[in-house]
């Protein structure tokens, strides 16, 4: 299923009856509530993400909300936006700590519906590729509401063998015990 084009009644997307290039319906003004006023229209990377080949306003609007959380709510590094004009979406690449490798991020507006074929299509098409082989495709879907409130999702290719607990009292318990013969037969 594709996902719908522009924001839906009550979608993701500026408040107030604007569209993502900041303009009120009719032309006039800014964002709505927008202390400033049109404040993300003149956004550096709001203005380059709209000259991306993204037709849905909503899903560039909800790159913009992933972004500025990733960089100013989460501190994250080297956030940089990317068009894939293929799939009609925004993607992040962005490094959690600056030593960790690059992780992709998919912004979608919560009125998006996804179907296992079209999350299998983001996945082999905005994936980075990787120097082991071995390493599972994974992306992160950031589902944007339109409070500007954003879920993470990892989503990985195949199953993912769970990290040891940090905590050593664990390791020594029978329980995990069990557990770590099951996952590593």
């Amino acid at each position: 299923m594709e996902p719908a084009a522009g924001p839906a009644e009550g979608g993701c997307g500026p408040a107030g009856g604007t569209s993502a290039g900041g303009r009120q319906k009719g032309g006039q003004g800014g964002w709505a509530g927008g202390a400033g006023g049109n404040w993300m229209a003149t956004h550096p990377t709001f203005t380059e993400m709209m000259s991306l080949d993204i037709s849905d306003s909503a899903q560039i609007y909800a790159a913009f909300v992933v972004y500025l959380d990733l960089l100013e709510g989460r501190n994250w590094h080297e956030v940089k936006h990317v068009g894939v004009a293929e799939l009609q979406l925004v993607c992040l690449h962005a490094r959690e700590r600056e030593q960790d490798s690059l992780q992709v991020m998919v912004p979608v507006p919560v009125h998006i519906s996804l179907s296992h074929e079209r999350i299998r299509e983001i996945m082999k098409k905005a994936s980075l590729p990787h120097d082991d082989p071995d390493t599972p495709l994974s992306v992160t879907l950031a589902i944007v509401e339109s409070d500007s409130t954003v879920v993470y999702y990892k989503m990985t290719d195949g199953f993912v063998i769970p990290d040891p607990p940090d905590d050593t009292e664990d390791v020594d318990n029978k329980q995990w015990r069990k557990k770590r013969k099951k996952l590593f037969k």
